[in-house]
């Protein structure tokens, strides 16, 4: 039986990575460098100081010393400036997170930056149903590597214990994702994950590994979870 949940952030909490895009590709064209949308989909899952350091690498340019930072630094002002009025949350995502945790422990895996991440939940209030969050800060490589989603394995698992829970195994914790590098780095860490084709098709998730698809948000509520692993 399921005890708890990862998952991800961008693409499955909040519906901004339009928004990502187009600021990166703002961003970006200030320093002479063109961001299509293929180049920006095709780098799902890594995180923001890779992301603008592939886009130099396809331009064959070298960023100069802290230009990098520079960038980073002004995609997050300009991404909150853009998120400020109202948060682009999915359609009933406050209210799964809440349900599901009355039965799940949560956490959060994400390749966002850990200030991107926590404004969304102190604006939002849903900070206080995750036991854990990994960031991009807290890893040293990106999905598809499986080092965050075991980062978060053993992170929560670490907190339902201390909460005096027995630890639990792999099967018991299932990653939701919405990219294939995300539902490949879960897979890789010996999780089960269900893809959300919120970002990409459920052709694309499955195709990474995907064990379930949830088709719309009524495919999350944890009765359907337990009953799909109960089968």
């Amino acid at each position: 039986m399921i005890k708890a949940l990862l998952m991800d952030f961008n693409g499955v909490i909040i519906n901004d990575e339009p928004i990502q895009m187009r600021i990166y590709q703002e961003v970006l064209a200030n320093e002479g460098i063109a961001l299509t949308e293929s180049d920006y989909y095709s780098c799902l899952g890594m995180n923001d100081r890779g992301f603008v350091e592939a886009a130099y690498s396809r331009a064959s340019q070298t960023p100069g010393p802290n230009k990098v930072l520079e960038i980073l630094e002004k995609k997050t002002e300009r991404w909150r400036e853009a998120v400020a009025d109202e948060l682009p949350l999915f359609p009933g995502i406050e209210n799964f997170i809440k349900k599901a945790s009355r039965d799940f422990s949560l956490g959060l895996v994400s390749m966002s930056n850990h200030v991107e991440i926590e404004h969304v939940l102190e604006e939002s209030g849903l900070g206080e149903y995750f036991s854990v969050i990994v960031s991009a800060e807290d890893v040293s490589n990106s999905k598809p590597d499986p080092e965050c989603y075991r980062t978060g394995f053993n992170w929560l698992d670490a907190a339902r214990t201390s909460a005096g829970h027995l630890p639990m195994t792999h099967p018991e914790c299932l990653v939701i994702e919405d990219s294939p590098a995300g539902v490949r780095a879960g897979v890789a860490a010996d999780l089960q994950v269900l893809g959300v084709p919120n970002t990409v098709p459920a052709d694309e998730l499955r195709a990474a590994g995907a064990r379930w698809i949830a088709k719309d948000l009524n495919d999350w509520w944890p009765e359907s979870i337990r009953l799909a692993f109960a089968r």
